[in-house]
């Protein structure tokens, strides 16, 4: 399971323009490809922990079926401070913003860069912090793809088992473990070795340790499933579609499901990604592409978008008109079902059809599809 390797080599094919923000928490890097494009959203990236916006999102957004997507929409890629490339060191006794104050630098980045409403796709760290901001700005965020989101403050335990192995492990092995499993490492020695020596020479490793340590003592994200007809108004949670990812031998596989149990079942799916680890962006781009497509047309915004891998015939679309969010068939319910399955079905769901299997709205459950 080869992925794409050389992050020399991964550069999105237009540089974008860079912005260095003034935030109410410090200043903050972006990255603009594209300009907003009507009241269509932007599409708004956040990086996990030991990497910036190239090397985690580049190999999704250099894929072409993305590419087509994206044609569609404007792309604002977010580095955390002092994470993108060529950061210099912070000074000494600078305080390194909380996940909180991180999410809450994101407005600033909205109102500098004229974008009235987002998409949002984060991963790990970047996907906690992006749902903090849809959580504080509800009205700011129209969707999210949570890639390996964990919505829980770390639990004793892991906090001394983090500080245990501290004496016995560098900080990239302890980045290494939090983006890999056990196998992964071990058995995809280019995918592995490409991302150590990033994390390693490539993130200046005083201001990854501050990073790091904001996501370590994150708070609980302190969100319920609403009960529907009850406190649906009242309780906190998402209000905007979710797109939760994980490969099925991630590290993060739990928390995942944590996560998609606190959320709507009625506008939260859960992808579950076969033969995938815990870089479904890097490792499965082409799967990750397609969901986002279904994603992006379930909430209305629908393009004529031609996938590579489909028929010479373009999706059926009503020219990006945005469709009433109850048309989306993540309200609907799908249990578990082989590969094959869920491959006809999500491409049942691309095509405009609905699968007999998600017409049940008597109990709306979460979707979950496996690919």
């Amino acid at each position: 399971m080869s992925a794409i390797l050389d992050l020399d080599q991964i550069a999105c094919s237009g540089n974008g323009v860079e912005h260095d923000i003034e935030t109410p928490h410090g200043v903050l890097h972006v990255t603009m490809r594209g300009v907003p494009k009507g009241n269509r959203p932007v599409i708004l990236t956040y990086h996990d922990i030991g990497l910036n916006h190239k090397s985690c999102f580049n190999t999704l957004f250099n894929y072409e079926d993305m590419q087509e997507i994206t044609q569609h929409f404007a792309v604002v890629h977010v580095d955390a401070p002092g994470q993108q490339e060529g950061a210099p060191p912070f000074p000494s006794g600078y305080r390194y913003p909380t996940m909180e104050e991180m999410a809450e630098m994101l407005p600033s980045v909205m109102t500098q860069l004229k974008v009235h409403s987002v998409i949002g796709i984060g991963v790990g760290a970047g996907a906690y912090i992006l749902s903090l901001f849809a959580l504080n700005n509800p009205t700011l965020v129209e969707g999210l793809v949570l890639i390996n989101v964990d919505p829980c403050a770390e639990g004793w335990i892991d906090w001394a088992a983090s500080k245990l192995s501290g004496w016995t492990s560098n900080l990239v092995d302890v980045i290494m473990a939090h983006h890999f499993s056990t196998d992964e490492l071990t058995d995809n020695q280019e995918l592995i070795q490409t991302y150590r020596l990033h994390i390693a020479q490539d993130i200046n490793q005083d201001n990854l340790a501050l990073f790091c340590g904001s996501y370590q003592y994150r708070r609980d994200l302190e969100i319920e499933r609403p009960i529907v007809g009850l406190n649906e108004a009242t309780v906190n949670t998402l209000t905007c579609p979710a797109l939760l990812v994980v490969g099925d031998t991630s590290p993060a596989v739990e928390a995942v499901v944590e996560c998609n149990s606190r959320l709507n079942p009625t506008k939260t799916t859960l992808l579950k990604m076969a033969d995938c680890g815990g870089l479904p962006q890097v490792v499965q781009p082409g799967k990750l592409a397609e969901a986002f497509k279904y994603f992006v047309q379930g909430m209305g915004y629908i393009p004529y978008v031609l996938l590579s891998h489909l028929s010479n015939d373009s999706v059926p679309t009503v020219g990006m008109t945005r469709l009433a969010r109850s048309r989306t068939a993540s309200s609907s319910s799908i249990t578990s079902m082989d590969s094959s399955r869920s491959r006809n079905n999500l491409n049942s769901l691309l095509e405009g059809g609905v699968p007999g299997a998600l017409d049940n709205q008597a109990r709306p459950q979460t979707m979950e599809v496996s690919c």
